[in-house]
């Protein structure tokens, strides 16, 4: 049964940082995008990206506490 604890702990942490990586790259992606179309506004979009950025990097942290609590029991 500890076999199957390690895997789901690794999926959680893999499938965490997936969805984080997928995640910051839409966001940059399209703050990229804004600023091209809007270059006074870069600041604003900056500003807001990176307090995005900040949220998305969350799941992963959620992620990893999960596998911990998975490999424990």
């Amino acid at each position: 049964m500890a076999g199957l604890g390690l895997i789901a702990a690794a999926i959680a942490v893999g499938l965490g940082a997936l969805g984080a990586g997928i995640g910051n790259g839409l966001i940059v992606g399209r703050t990229v995008e804004g600023i091209a179309r809007q270059p006074e506004l870069k600041g604003l979009l900056q500003t807001t990206m990176f307090i995005g950025v900040a949220l998305v990097e969350a799941l992963p942290i959620i992620a990893v506490v999960i596998a911990f609590i998975v490999m424990n029991k």
